[in-house]
């Protein structure tokens, strides 16, 4: 009779407690060896109902007008992942973008309930326009506490984070591509010679943001598309899906009703690929979310050969159901693992904000002191003024908050801008972790990205007001989110 059968402890118990241990010794006899166990991959997801109340401001256009109806619920999208060892979560709100001090205070809260340290938490909107503001005063009053609507939606994005944490179990993870060329059209246009209007600060720029629709003096876009949806799957080991995480390249839809809240296509996505994969009345909750990449000049109008009028949501419910049949379709191709290790890097970048030159503040002055436009038309040189004071008041550097996640072999960058598309598909190219993609609009709202090359060009994005950071800032956060990218390569 060997020592295991003489003993009243089984086999079992004896193999269980020697879980890490390099060998089991009994009565000082050295029995078998056992290698350490391998940590569980798990993933729990979870959603946080955002919607304001109505009466709050609506922003995406110049002019901010009150809500007055709500068509569909706004969520904090929330997945946490745990390889054992590292804890990561990524939230993605159905806001037009957030405060810098409202994803300090929500990841601080979410620190609080769940241990994840601040710096492992991915916050981000996806600038849907038909949201209510969480966006801060310029400049931004730092040392003040959240309140109304702000303290809201951060207590609430703790609260998805916490439920999602609570949501955790044993998981499988895939990453796959679709490609949706067909919904994506570079806004910036080359137009011929002398048919550029005059910008707010009387001069006539180069390229057009947002030309007419089918107009002969079209020349062609000043900028490139990005058609690929990158997809992050998760699954219980049995199929069960737990959460998909997309990320498409197109800045918006819009076609609301005036003063309605929606989430946009972003949100009717989530709905139909819930729908797609049967999980509608699953338990746990199935969640399905789908980020901004990088749609800082790209948009859903086709400038060549513009579309019929459509009724509210029309266009937004076509674009919607198509990319979550391109999703759905490449999620039948995914391969699944469950052995992989995750990590993070989180820096914030001095950056130089944009300065006014005196004869453009002596502008500014002179038009703030004009008599005000009485034709109910947008009054955009008198807007700009304002920002350009307001940027004067800004301190000379400003931290730019950038993250790096890596999840398996996968790297996610972010960046707290409406990001060039061109920027997006040079990290992606660029990245030493690799397959990569950047979202937008994460842990802040800093104004348009464009590259050095554009402001050459001008255009709205480039706009003093529009942009707010210097002409090299995209350079600047492009070299640290690679070196970052690098450090969580070598990470284990």
């Amino acid at each position: 009779m060997n020592i295991i059968q003489q003993n009243p402890i089984t086999r079992r118990e004896l193999l269980k407690g020697a879980a890490g241990m390099s060998a089991l010794t009994v009565f000082g006899t050295r029995l078998l060896t056992v290698p350490a166990a391998s940590p569980v991959f798990r993933a729990g997801a979870a959603t946080s109902n955002i919607t304001p109340d109505l009466g709050g401001a609506v922003i995406g256009g110049f002019v901010p007008f009150p809500a007055t109806n709500v068509h569909d619920e706004l969520h904090a999208r929330c997945l946490v992942l745990d390889d054992g060892k590292t804890r990561l979560a990524i939230v993605v709100c159905d806001l037009l973008g957030l405060s810098r001090s409202l994803s300090t205070d929500a990841r601080k809260l979410v620190e609080e309930a769940t241990g994840i340290p601040p710096q492992q938490v991915l916050i981000c909107g996806v600038h849907t326009h038909s949201a209510c503001s969480v966006l801060e005063d310029r400049p931004p009053k730092s040392d003040e506490p959240l309140k109304g609507y702000q303290a809201f939606v951060a207590r609430r994005i703790a609260d998805g984070v916490k439920c999602a944490a609570n949501l955790l179990r044993p998981a499988e993870l895939a990453f796959v591509t679709a490609e949706a060329p067909e919904h994506l059209f570079n806004r910036r246009w080359y137009m011929k010679p002398g048919t550029v209007p005059v910008n707010p600060f009387g001069i006539i720029d180069k390229v057009k943001m947002n030309p007419p629709g089918g107009s002969p003096d079209l020349v062609e876009p000043a900028g490139p598309t990005d058609p690929t949806i990158s997809i992050l799957s998760l699954r219980e080991p049995q199929g069960r899906p737990i959460a998909v995480l997309a990320t498409y390249s197109l800045h918006y839809v819009g076609g609301v009703k005036h003063g309605d809240i929606s989430a946009d296509y972003y949100g009717m996505f989530c709905r139909n690929l819930e729908r797609l994969l049967k999980a509608e009345n699953q338990d746990p909750a199935f969640v399905a979310m789908l980020a901004n990449g990088t749609s800082g000049d790209i948009n859903n109008v086709n400038f060549l050969h513009p579309r019929p009028k459509r009724e509210p949501y029309e266009q937004m419910r076509f674009v919607a159901q198509d990319v979550a049949d391109k999703v759905f379709k490449a999620l039948g191709k995914a391969q699944y693992r469950d052995r992989l290790t995750l990590a993070a890097r989180y820096r914030e970048l001095p950056v130089a904000y944009r300065r006014p030159m005196p004869e453009q503040m002596t502008w500014a002055k002179e038009k703030l002191a004009s008599p005000e436009e009485k034709s109910g038309k947008t009054d955009l040189p008198r807007i700009y003024a304002s920002r350009m004071q307001r940027l004067a008041k800004q301190p000379d550097i400003t931290p730019i908050p950038l993250q790096i996640l890596r999840i398996g072999d996968v790297c996610i960058g972010t960046m707290p801008n409406e990001i060039f598309c061109e920027i997006g598909l040079e990290f992606r190219k660029q990245s030493p972790v690799k397959p990569a993609f950047l979202i937008s609009l994460a842990h802040g709202y800093i104004g348009y990205l464009p590259t050095p090359r554009h402001f050459e060009l001008g255009g709205y994005e480039t706009w003093i007001g529009t942009n707010q950071l210097e002409p090299q800032a995209s350079e600047k956060m492009m070299a640290a989110l690679l070196e970052m990218a690098a450090e969580t390569k070598s990470q284990p």
